[in-house]
Parts: C-alpha cells; sequence; structure tokens
C-alpha cells in the first residue's frame, strides 16, 4: 500500500458544532500541493463546501492547488503551508558545476568531435607517426571555443534571469508594506505593482485605486497584443487586505494565455463563506504591465517555472538547415575516402614487404617483441596508423569556423538600420543563429493576413441596419451623419428633426436600436486619453456609433453610460459578459435598462449570428455582408434578444453555476451560452476596414519575382481574404481562381465527400495535368489562384483512411501548381498543419512561416523558419528571426538571406578544397618512403594548418563577402532563383572542388618532386632532405588556398586585406621562428633552419612561385574572360 496522507476537513454550519470527516489522500497525487510526509494534515473550511457538496462527481479531481491569501488558516486548526516552487526564472541551461561535463557531453554528440576524440586516443595508445598533439590541439581549439561561444551565452541566459530575479517588489505583511526582491516571493503572497511597473508573478486581482474596480493591462510580451485589456477585481473582498480571510482554489498550472479556472472562498465572522467564480478576467500573467491604473494588490497564484510564461518558453523543437544535412553528406564521402586510403596503403605495405629483404633490411632489424605480434593485430595497426596519418581530411575546425560565422553574421540583420521601425523603436532580432542560410532557400511562404498584411489598425466604414447600407459623410446638409442607400439605384437621407426626432420613427427605431448595440456590446473602457480595448475592432466599433451620435460614456460600479442622440444620458445595468472566443467567434453582454427589461446584445461572424437568428432576416443583410466582404472589409453582425424575467433569471443561475465550476469549465459556459444565444433577432452588420501593411503588394510581388510561392492562412472569411490577396497582387487578373469551399461542396444531388472527389480530380486536370511542362523558371501560360476553407480542409484530412492519402496527394499536387494558395477560415492546428504538409512533401521544400499572433505560433514552429510581423512577444518568442514590418522581408530574403547561403556554402566547399590539397601529398608521398607511414609534413604544420593559417581568411571571407551587392539583388528579384534548391551545395559542385583539390594537391607534390631531380639545390652543393621536401610543398598549399580565396573575393574591405596578408606573413614568420630557434621543449626538432635554408635556394623560390602561378592559372583566365565579357554587355 502506498504511502498516504491522513487529512482533517473541518465543515463548520452555522449555528452547529463542527465535525470532521477523515480522508486518506494518496501521497503519490499532487492534491493541492501538499508536503507528502505521513502526518495529519488540517485542512480549513474552504474545501468543505467543495468536497461535500460535489465529493464523488464531476469536482472530485486532484488537479487543483489551495492558496492561502496571506498565509493566513481561515481556523484556529493546525496548519501546515502548502509548498511550490519559488519564484525564481530560470531560462539557463549550465551552472558553474555542471557546465564542463554537461557542455562536453552534448559536444562529443557531434559525430565530426567524437571522431577526432578516437583518433586522439589512437595517437595516444597506438605508436603512430604523428604526435598526439596534431589532433588533440585542434581538436581542444574547436572545443575551447564551442563552449567559450556556448558558455557566453549562457551567461547572458544568467544575467537576463538575475534582472528578472533580484528586481525590487512591495509585499503586504501584516498590514505593513516590505521591500523584497522578486526571486522571493511565494504562493499566497500579496503583491502591490505600481502604474507602467510588470507583475512579477501571476497574481489574482484582488483591489485596485480605480473608482470601479478595474485595472489595464498590456500583454504585448506575452502575446503580441498591445491592446489595453481590462481585469476586474474578485467581488466583495475586503478594502483592508489585512483583514481578508480567504483561500483559493484554481487549477494547476499549465501554459495556455488565455484559460484559467478557480474560485475564491472568503470567510467572514458568523457567516457561511461566500464562493466567487475566478477565470482570466482576474488573473494577471507574470510579464504584463500595468498601465492607467496607480496600484493594484493581488495575491500571487503560480510562482517562478511555473507560470504561464515560463511555461510557453518550453517545448521549442530544434531546426536543422539543409546546409547543416550537405555537411553531413560530403563528411560521409571524405570518410569513404580516407578509409579507402587507408585500406590501400595498409595493403600496399604489405604487398611490398611480401618481397624478399623488404620486410626485414639488414639496416633495420626486427625486435624479438615485433617479431612474436599477431600479423593481423600489427595490420590492424597499421591502418589505425594510416587513418591517423591521413585524418586531417576531415576538417574539424570547419564546425566551429562555420558556427563562428552563424553567431558573428547574424549580428549583420540585428544591425541593419533599415530594419529599425521609429514606431516601435525596435530592429530586427534574432532568435537563433543556426538557420541565416535557409534564408536564401525559402521556396514556400505562409502568411498570416491580419496583422502581418494588414496593419490591424481598425476604422470604421460603413453599416447595414435592416437591410439598409449607411455610409458616413462630413455634410452640412446631413444633421445625423447618416446616408443611406438600398442598391445603387435607390438612394435617400435619414434626418432628424429640429425636435430631435426621426422623420421616419421606423427606421429611426431600428437605428437606434442598433446603435445601443454597438455601444453596449463591448468590453471597452473609456480612459482619459481614449478608448482602451483588448480589440481594435471594438474601439472602431464604439467610434463609429459615436460617429452617428450614440457616445460611450464609460462604465462605474458594473453600470454603463451613453448619450444618445438629444443628448440625453442612458444608464444600464451590465448583468453578464459572454466572452469572445475564436470557436465561437462571437461575444455577448446582458444588461437591464431602467424600465426593468433584460437585453442580450451579440455581435459576432456572419458564420456564427446567421444560425441563430430568425431565416427571413438573413438575406437582406446577407447581401451587404458579402459585398463588404468583397471589398476587403472586416465585417460582423449584431443581433439583440429580450430576455422575460424566467429566461434571465434561468440564464443567471446556469452561468453562476458553470463560473463556480473547476472541471469542464469551459464547455459548460459554452453550453450555457448557445442556450442563452438561441432565437435571436439580426439587427444589421458593421463594416471596418483593416488597412495594408506598408509596401505589402511590392513586397509579395518581390517574393513571386524569386520564385518563392506565397500561401496565406487566415481565420477571416474567403470575400476579405481575396480582396486582400489582389491588393497584395497575389492574386492578378489574369489568374484563374480554383476554389474548394463549403459553397462550392454544395450539391442538392450527391454528398459533400463525392463532390470533394469530383471536384479535386477537376482542378488536378485543369492545374496539373493539362498544363505543359516548363522548362526551368519560365512562367506557364495560365497562373492559377487556389482557395480553400477550414471545413473543406478537414474533409480532406480527415477522410477516411482509403481515400485520405489520395485526397491529400491531389490537394498538394494543385497547390503546388498554384502560384498563390489562400486558406480561409483556418484554426492554429490547421495552420500548422497545412506547413507540414508542404514541409514533408518531394524534394523537402525549405518552407517559412510569418505570423503576429499567438495564434500563428503553431505555423512559426512546424515551418522551418518562423519569423514574426508586426506586433507579438509570443509569436516573437517562438519565431527564429523577428522584423517590425512585412516589408523588412524582402531585404531580409533576397539581401542577407542570399548572401547567407553564398557565403556558407563556399565557406564549406572551400574547406573540403584545401584539406584535400593538405592531405593528398601525405597520400602520395607513401609510395616513395615505403608505405612507413612517414609524415611530409612536420607536426607543427599538421595543427597550425586549419586553426591559424589558412582559417581567418574564410571567415573573413563567409562574413563579409557580397558577390553581388545588395542593391542588385533587391532590384533583380529572379537572382534568388539563381541559388534555390541548394544549387551551389549539390553533387556538381561538390565534384568540382573535389577535382580542383586533386589536382591542385597532384600538382604541388610532383611539381616539387620534379625539382628534386636537380642534385644540387644549395650554393654549397648540399641537397635537401624530406623535411625540405615537406616544407615546400606545404609553403606552395598554404599560398596556393590563400591567393584562391583571395581571387574568389569580389567584396574587398580593409579585414580582408588584413587577415589575407596578415595569414601569410604570419606563416613565414612563424616558420623562422619554429625553425631558427632551439626549443628545449621539443625532443628533436625537425625544422631547424629548414625554412632559412629553402629560401636561400633560388630553384626553390622559382618552383614556390611556377606551382602557384600554375595551380591558379584556371581561375585567373576565368576571371579575366568574366571582365572581357562583363565589359561587351556594358558597351552593348
Amino acid at each position: 500500500m502506498s504511502p498516504s496522507l491522513t487529512s482533517s476537513v473541518v465543515c463548520r454550519k452555522s449555528g452547529e458544532k463542527r465535525f470532521r470527516l477523515i480522508i486518506i489522500i494518496s501521497a503519490t497525487f499532487p492534491l493541492w500541493s501538499f508536503p507528502r510526509v505521513n502526518l495529519p494534515v488540517f485542512l480549513s473550511p474552504p474545501l468543505s463546501p467543495f468536497l461535500f457538496s460535489q465529493l464523488g462527481g464531476d469536482e472530485s479531481r486532484v488537479d487543483s492547488r489551495t492558496i492561502y491569501v496571506g498565509h493566513r488558516p481561515s481556523t484556529t486548526e493546525a496548519f501546515i503551508p502548502p509548498k511550490f516552487c519559488d519564484n525564481r526564472i530560470v531560462s539557463s541551461k549550465y551552472t558553474v558545476w555542471n557546465f564542463l561535463p554537461k557542455n562536453l557531453f552534448e559536444q562529443f554528440r557531434r559525430i565530426a568531435n567524437f571522431y577526432f576524440l578516437i583518433i586522439f586516443l589512437v595517437q595516444v595508445i597506438v605508436d603512430t607517426p604523428t604526435s598526439p598533439v596534431t589532433s588533440g590541439l585542434p581538436l581542444f581549439f574547436v572545443i575551447t571555443v564551442t563552449a567559450i561561444k556556448q558558455g557566453y551565452e549562457d551567461w547572458l541566459r544568467h544575467k537576463a534571469d538575475n534582472e528578472v530575479n533580484k528586481y525590487p517588489v512591495t509585499v503586504l505583511e501584516n498590514g505593513r508594506r516590505m521591500g523584497t526582491e522578486s526571486e522571493k516571493i511565494k504562493v499566497g503572497d500579496v503583491v502591490e505593482v505600481n502604474e507602467d511597473e510588470t507583475f512579477p508573478c501571476d497574481l489574482i486581482l484582488l483591489q485596485s485605486t480605480r473608482d470601479d474596480d478595474t485595472c489595464f493591462v498590456t500583454t504585448a510580451s506575452l502575446d503580441g497584443e498591445s491592446n489595453h485589456k481590462t481585469h476586474y477585481t474578485v467581488p466583495d473582498t475586503e478594502k483592508d487586505l489585512d483583514s481578508l480571510s480567504a483561500t483559493i482554489e484554481c487549477e494547476q498550472p499549465q501554459p495556455d494565455l488565455y484559460k484559467f479556472v478557480g474560485r475564491m472562498h472568503i470567510y467572514k465572522t458568523d457567516r457561511e463563506p461566500e464562493i466567487r467564480s475566478l477565470g482570466p478576467e482576474n488573473l494577471l500573467l507574470k510579464g504584463a504591465t500595468l498601465k492607467n491604473t496607480q496600484r493594484i494588490c493581488g495575491v500571487a497564484v503560480y510562482t517562478g517555472m511555473e507560470t504561464k510564461m515560463a511555461l510557453n518558453y518550453q517545448g521549442k523543437s530544434q531546426k536543422r538547415s539543409a546546409v547543416e544535412k550537405s555537411i553531413n553528406a560530403f563528411l560521409l564521402v571524405y570518410l569513404c575516402i580516407l578509409v579507402s586510403k587507408a585500406l590501400v596503403c595498409t595493403t600496399l605495405k604489405y604487398v611490398w614487404q611480401s618481397k624478399p629483404g623488404q620486410d626485414e633490411p639488414w639496416y633495420n632489424q626486427k625486435t624479438q617483441r615485433e617479431k612474436e605480434t599477431n600479423l593481423y593485430l600489427k595490420m590492424f595497426t597499421d591502418f589505425l596508423s594510416f587513418m591517423v596519418l591521413f585524418n586531417f581530411i576531415i576538417p574539424v575546425s570547419m564546425y566551429v569556423t562555420v558556427e563562428m560565422q552563424k553567431f558573428l553574421g547574424s549580428f549583420f540583420i540585428t544591425w541593419d538600420r533599415d530594419f529599425y521601425d521609429p514606431e516601435i523603436q525596435e530592429g530586427a532580432l534574432v532568435n537563433t543563429s543556426d538557420l541565416n542560410e535557409e534564408l536564401g532557400q525559402v521556396e514556400y511562404v505562409f502568411t498570416d493576413k491580419t496583422g502581418t498584411l494588414t496593419q490591424n489598425n481598425m476604422e470604421f466604414i460603413e453599416c447595414c441596419i435592416d437591410g439598409f447600407q449607411y455610409k458616413y459623410r462630413d455634410a452640412v446638409s446631413e444633421l445625423d451623419g447618416f446616408s443611406a442607400t438600398d442598391g445603387p439605384t435607390h438612394t435617400y437621407y435619414i434626418q432628424i428633426n429640429t425636435h430631435g426626432c426621426y422623420t421616419d420613427p421606423l427606421l429611426g427605431k431600428r437605428e437606434e436600436l442598433f446603435l445601443r448595440a454597438l455601444c453596449l456590446c463591448h468590453t471597452v473602457m473609456a480612459g482619459q486619453t481614449g478608448f482602451i480595448a483588448s480589440s481594435p475592432d471594438e474601439v472602431a466599433l464604439v467610434k463609429g456609433a459615436m460617429r452617428y451620435g450614440f457616445t460611450f460614456l464609460g462604465m462605474e460600479s458594473k453600470k454603463m453610460k451613453i448619450m444618445n442622440r438629444s443628448n440625453a444620458i442612458e444608464t444600464y445595468d451590465l448583468l453578464h459578459v459572454l466572452n469572445f472566443d475564436p470557436v465561437r467567434r462571437r461575444m455577448s453582454v446582458i444588461v437591464r435598462s431602467k424600465s426593468g427589461d433584460a437585453l442580450l446584445f451579440c455581435k459576432g461572424a456572419d458564420s456564427s449570428i446567421f444560425p441563430r437568428v430568425r431565416q427571413e432576416e438573413v438575406e437582406k443583410i446577407r447581401v451587404h455582408v458579402e459585398r463588404n466582404a468583397t471589398e476587403g472589409y472586416r465585417t460582423l453582425c449584431v443581433a439583440y434578444k429580450k430576455l422575460s424575467p424566467e429566461e434571465y433569471a434561468r440564464a443567471d443561475a446556469d452561468l453562476q453555476a458553470a463560473r463556480l465550476a473547476l472541471q469542464d469549465r469551459e464547455e459548460k459556459l459554452i453550453a450555457v451560452y448557445n442556450q442563452v444565444e438561441a432565437g435571436m433577432t439580426l439587427i444589421g452588420a458593421t463594416a471596418v476596414e483593416d488597412r495594408l501593411q506598408e509596401e505589402a503588394a511590392e513586397t509579395m510581388e518581390a517574393l513571386q519575382g524569386a520564385g518563392i510561392k506565397v500561401w496565406v492562412l487566415t481565420g477571416d472569411k474567403m470575400e476579405t481574404a481575396k480582396s486582400t490577396c489582389y491588393a497584395c497582387r497575389l492574386f492578378q487578373r489574369g489568374t484563374e481562381l480554383l476554389e474548394l469551399t463549403v459553397r462550392t461542396l454544395e450539391d442538392g444531388v450527391r454528398k459533400r465527400e463525392e463532390r470533394l472527389h469530383d471536384l479535386l480530380l477537376e482542378y488536378h486536370k485543369k492545374a496539373v495535368q493539362d498544363v505543359p511542362p516548363t522548362k526551368g523558371w519560365s512562367k506557364p501560360s495560365q497562373d492559377f489562384g487556389f482557395i480553400i476553407d477550414g471545413a473543406s480542409l478537414s474533409m480532406v484530412f480527415n477522410s477516411s483512411e482509403s481515400s485520405s492519402s489520395h485526397y491529400k496527394n491531389l490537394f498538394l499536387q494543385i497547390c503546388q501548381n498554384c502560384t498563390t494558395v489562400l486558406c480561409c477560415r483556418m484554426a492554429p492546428l490547421q495552420k500548422a498543419q497545412i506547413v507540414k504538409m508542404v514541409k514533408c512533401s518531394k524534394g523537402s521544400p525549405i518552407t517559412l512561416s510569418i505570423g503576429d499572433g499567438a495564434n500563428d505560433v503553431s505555423m512559426i514552429l512546424e515551418a522551418h523558419v518562423g519569423i514574426k510581423g508586426k506586433e507579438g512577444r509570443q509569436a516573437v518568442r517562438n519565431s527564429d528571426y523577428a522584423i517590425p514590418k512585412l516589408k523588412h522581408l524582402k531585404k531580409l530574403l533576397l539581401g542577407h538571406g542570399h548572401l547567407y547561403y553564398v557565403r556558407i556554402a563556399h565557406l564549406v566547399q572551400y574547406f573540403f578544397y584545401k584539406n584535400l590539397c593538405f592531405i593528398l601529398p601525405q597520400f602520395l608521398y607513401q609510395f616513395f618512403c615505403g608505405y612507413s607511414q612517414q609524415p611530409l609534413y612536420d607536426a607543427a604544420y599538421l595543427t597550425m594548418y586549419n586553426i591559424c593559417f589558412t582559417s581567418m581568411p574564410i571567415l573573413a571571407y563567409s562574413l563579409l563577402e557580397q558577390h553581388i551587392c545588395v542593391e542588385v539583388l533587391l532590384d533583380n528579384a529572379t537572382l534568388y532563383r539563381s541559388i534555390a534548391k541548394n544549387a551551389m551545395l549539390r553533387w556538381v559542385p561538390f565534384l568540382y572542388w573535389t577535382l580542383l583539390g586533386v589536382f591542385h594537391g597532384l600538382l604541388f607534390f610532383f611539381g616539387v618532386r620534379f625539382l628534386f631531380g636537380n642534385p644540387a639545390l644549395q650554393a654549397n652543393g648540399q641537397v635537401f632532405g624530406n623535411w625540405s621536401y615537406g616544407t615546400i610543398v606545404f609553403t606552395v598549399l598554404v599560398f596556393t588556398v590563400t591567393f584562391k580565396l583571395a581571387l574568389d573575393t569580389r567584396h574587398w574591405t580593409w579585414i580582408n586585406h588584413f587577415v589575407i596578408w596578415g595569414s601569410l606573413c604570419f606563416y613565414v614568420i612563424f616558420s623562422f621562428f619554429w625553425g631558427g630557434i632551439i626549443w628545449p621543449f621539443l625532443k628533436q626538432q625537425r625544422l631547424y633552419y629548414v625554412f632559412a635554408h629553402m629560401l636561400s635556394s633560388a630553384s626553390a623560390w622559382l618552383v614556390i612561385v611556377l606551382l602557384i602561378l600554375l595551380s591558379l592559372l584556371p581561375d585567373i583566365l576565368l576571371v579575366v574572360l568574366f571582365h572581357v565579357q562583363r565589359q561587351r554587355q556594358v558597351l552593348l
């Protein structure tokens, strides 16, 4: 039997004695987070109504916690405070104690690092021809640099954590205001927050200095919404918080920013505990900022890593770039070359030694131990020795150079002044530097509409009341500002007479009802500087009503005040708010007028409102809604319902019961909402304009010119999204639209699935089969655009198993042959499904998602590259790159992305090339030294080649190169196509660089060997030895690969000059010092005065210069021909 807690739950009834119920609770459950010890824990009465009334029912769940406000128990029973996590935020990865082992473990999980570790251990254990230092030092350098980089990044995270954790806060304790640090806040503490301060943890709002017991917050750091949100205090709490005796029951921490379920028990002397429901409107989230409110007090419910902000930081998946995959493929090829070289040399060694007198010559007799060694063991040892000798063909330093290039290169995006937005005073942000080159390989862009293509800045345009269209005009003759039209042929004006009455009483009554609905059905608050709301739509509607004479004055103590056209003040009691959510797509309020009537006003999407009103009212409104949507306006329908006293009493009771539920509260509330909102009367509809982002059309046009296909994924209705696509030039006049929506699937004869199948086949034939094949990037004769809605997409994805994959394939092929795809009425999960489908299709195209809100996070995480748009901190945190405006996407992809890819592709190919040049002469040398594993180069050269002599020039090139200037790249979007589909890291360019490395390696080795055919190379008649031979080869090698990079450089800066010529000077100076001084730590000094003697020979100078020129002659000719051709083009 598992250990258990014996809990004494005390229940109290008015005027009766207390009695106890003993409950055995398994200690393995996190019930209210009590400490897991075998001690009696006395719970206070907050749980008694909860347990006794619902024990055994849907509330008897254990995933909740109990919090004592101010750590004050509500009874005199023994009290053991529950244990919760502290308020420290930990985003760092390492500590001082675990940094070394944890970092080393992570680094050696990389194949190349692990491989070089094995090589190093082989050199230490086995008698190899080279010193362990030759592989150990480069490996140590790579590991050290990577550890420093990761340690620095983690130090920055520690620094950021300390800024948050040490932030000064004020806690109310025993009636006193105590200053403390944020990390010391405990669950149950009452915290005081002043205006413009951020909340240090998740708080339940208890007290506000505002008269209406509300406060305003901005959550831009959480969900990206810069508008003010209104939060409410818990009703009927004590003004003096020191005397408040209360407990809070709420759900365990979970990451959803918009959901919170709890209830608060308030205890007063000699009275039954009062229960108040708690929801998201009472919860102040860590990271949000208090606005337009002098001071608030709240009780901490979630702290530290249990806050919603901290929980939302977790779970971000690692994305790998296509370049990294290409590197791994090339690495396997070079590993095969390495193994084959070692096998060839090992085999030829024993073939050569099998000849008489070769295995044991008279001058090199074997020892007794060598004679007794097993032949196969010796062959294996020799194979390992050859592997060690040739292992430098694997460029271990390439990994650290690539990491440095990505890390340092990302700063160029951050520093780009063109990305700075003075409006929000922010520039671009890079959250990960691992995907810089992917910006140059994007094939599909998935973009949200609202806030990304558009500004999310709403302006009221017009409305429709009872079938008549109303537009606002600033005309002197129209006293009320209204003009009404019913179709293009009938126009009349609705005016007010001198007594403030309508000339048409019937229409006037409907207008007033409609405008009252706009003034009352919202969550807007009237502030000193204007209206404050969580949604710009609501402010636009309230301002629209204000134009027509109905002004919302604000709310005091749950009483909403409006001023009508007669300048009379009307007061309404706000009874209930039925909140908006993306599923319902509507919101309602229930108010009571002065006459005592309970009225329900509702506004929402047409698809949500039309099924809940009388159908005879729908048709005259639908025409205007569809016309407004076609013109690109956002539309909302408005309805109302008069509730009888019985209906309101039943709705009030059901809403109160649902709001007190701890389990399935959302489902119960939605059920009550649906019941109350049935049978409404449709009044009219509104049209609000959301203007396009700056240069949105030019940006989309440039992306399409670059060969990138743009898909718009939005939750808006089809007509609005379609007009936005036309405005952004995604759809052209000649584009043939293929529509797969609920409307096209409606067929009175056949089922929807049959119609879906027929339409998919029809569109597939039209867009795929009948389209003649095009070569390269040539434009097809007919452009197609595809439109699908969320309901139809669900049918494509969720059909029966036999047909689902078939539908998906047809759908994907149709979409891939269309220039633009529009997916409307999409849920966030469907957005991610679309991105995943394309990402996992044939060819694994590179995808990019751009969005600005929390609903776009799923598709941002799913894509190869994620970018946030105008606003959105939740989108920012989950994105790889953040840009202030959509127009910046053009330069980010066509400018930075193009250059990043070209730079890193050249870096990778160059590293493999220069290491092949380096090791091929070593391999050829074995044919002339009896396969004795004699190294051609000195150990210092083996060690320093990749670390010092050739590393800095390619790093500078990979950071600064501009083979084409950015302005030309932006003006000619088609240049982006030249590098598409990983063009520079395919097998053909790889083969070219490999053959070039083979050619140079053969030329270096045999060119110097030809020189050594001369019997006298020095002035005194002496000949050079084998170390002179290797040094000459190495000198030609270093100068050739460096000059090769110089010839490839098109954009010279002082940094390029410094590192290229500086590296060559460093090599010469190092060689003089290394060979010119007797180093006491060396047992044998092979290069003593070798370099100086080599340079004293005219023959050596001649062969070095000739070999460098012969090696670079093809490149020099190509450069000359390129310039001649360009001059001809300029003259023509």
